[in-house]
């Protein structure tokens, strides 16, 4: 009798995750705006302590000097964090250049349910206003419901002052479909452009999103298409060149590929392997105040290796040729590297270290001077400057 009940019990179980599972896809609650909870700390199920996973993170300074990191958190034993079911995205905020961080909201779709929130990008916009984006989606029937466009979704909220602690949140407005984790730009007509993927599904994947009226409305204008079998997250970068011209990197298979627009983003190039070597992995490029193009990856600009070693590099030819490389981190599982400079000329860095152990999320400090010296002093100074913004969970 009682091994019926147990059985009878199971059963039950079972059957409510089918049926959550089904609204879930059926009444698309991915498509519906995640909750935000304010405070993360005071809820036991958001801890640092309770994650099985932390990583994939993004830094933005507002102009009165408040740091924004975002990342996102697994808590499903057993799943790397890019796998979980139940991510969640974490905001943290610190006030004293990194020296210390508070984490102040989460973004969850639906807690234990079917729905997940990941890839998080913060950016401070030409207003000065932070934006918040990240992505929903259910993992369920993943590929067929990306090729049906409905799967993954670019979401994000607004903050009109980023230099309080305690800030208002707008509500969360779903800007796209697709998947974007990687720092927006503003081109020189004043558009504002999103990299937006739909990662290895569909073709076309590698699309540039624009809006032309400050932010309120978005629209694809191109896409790069990436052949399936080099296929794999995209994460691509888009920069505008002093020609005119645009220039996208791609992650790929077999590493970085370029393409380029001349056409402010409407038609593409055909995608070719770029001559900087990387791992398939993400990477960071970005203007610099001074006008140059400043790039992290891992490893030698001619050289491909794993995830360690992660330098920055300047270019002062837009990217036809590159300095000598300052390490900022030499340990193997680092990755996912992101950050600004600020008008003071101060380069922040942030980027995770073994995401399902360590579980660490970090940021680091230097100057493109730092770089371009290329002194075994600036290492020390980096590595004297790095700070843990968060180190989680369950060992």
């Amino acid at each position: 009798m009682k091994n019926l009940f147990f059985k009878l019990l199971g059963i039950v179980f079972i059957w409510c995750i089918f049926i959550n599972t089904s609204n879930a896809r059926n009444n698309k609650f991915f498509l519906a705006p995640p909750r935000l909870i304010k405070n993360p700390a005071s809820t036991r199920e958001y801890l640092a302590e309770n994650r099985t996973g932390s990583g994939i993170p993004s830094l933005a300074v507002s102009r009165g000097g408040r740091i924004w990191a975002v990342w996102y958190a697994g808590i499903t034993p057993g799943k790397i964090v890019e796998q979980c079911p139940n991510n969640y995205v974490v905001v943290a905020t610190s006030g004293d250049q990194g020296q210390t961080w508070e984490e102040i909201l989460v973004i969850d779709p639906d807690g234990p349910g079917p729905v997940r929130a990941f890839d998080p990008e913060v950016w401070i916009d030409p207003d000065g206003k932070l934006w918040l984006f990240w992505a929903q989606e259910i993992m369920e029937d993943r590929e067929k419901t990306t090729l049906e466009g409905v799967c993954y979704g670019v979401w994000a909220l607004t903050i009109e002052d980023p230099d309080t602690i305690d800030p208002e949140w707008n509500t969360p407005k779903r800007l796209s479909d697709g998947v974007m984790m990687c720092k927006p730009i503003v081109l020189s007509s004043a558009e504002w452009v999103l990299p937006v993927s739909t990662w290895r599904y569909a073709d076309e994947s590698a699309k540039m999103v624009v809006s032309t009226d400050n932010g309120k409305t978005w629209r694809i204008r191109g896409s790069v298409n990436v052949l399936k079998k080099a296929r794999n997250f995209d994460e691509h970068m888009i920069v505008e060149r002093k020609d005119g011209s645009l220039w996208m990197l791609v992650r790929t298979k077999y590493g970085i590929g370029e393409s380029i627009s001349n056409d402010k983003g409407f038609t593409w190039s055909p995608l070719v392997p770029s001559r900087i070597q990387h791992p398939v992995a993400r990477f960071f490029i970005c203007r610099l105040n001074s006008g140059n193009l400043l790039l992290v990856k891992h490893g030698p600009i001619d050289m491909r290796i794993g995830r360690s070693h992660l330098m920055a590099f300047v270019s002062n030819d837009d990217g036809h040729s590159w300095s000598n490389g300052l390490l900022l981190d030499e340990r193997t599982g680092v990755s996912y590297p992101d950050g600004q400079q600020t008008e003071d000329g101060t380069i922040y860095i942030t980027y995770d270290y073994n995401r399902t152990k360590d579980q660490n999320v970090l940021i680091t400090s230097f100057t493109e001077d730092d770089i371009i010296s290329g002194s075994d002093n600036k290492i020390l100074e980096v590595f004297k400057r790095r700070r843990v913004i968060s180190q989680g969970g369950v060992k």
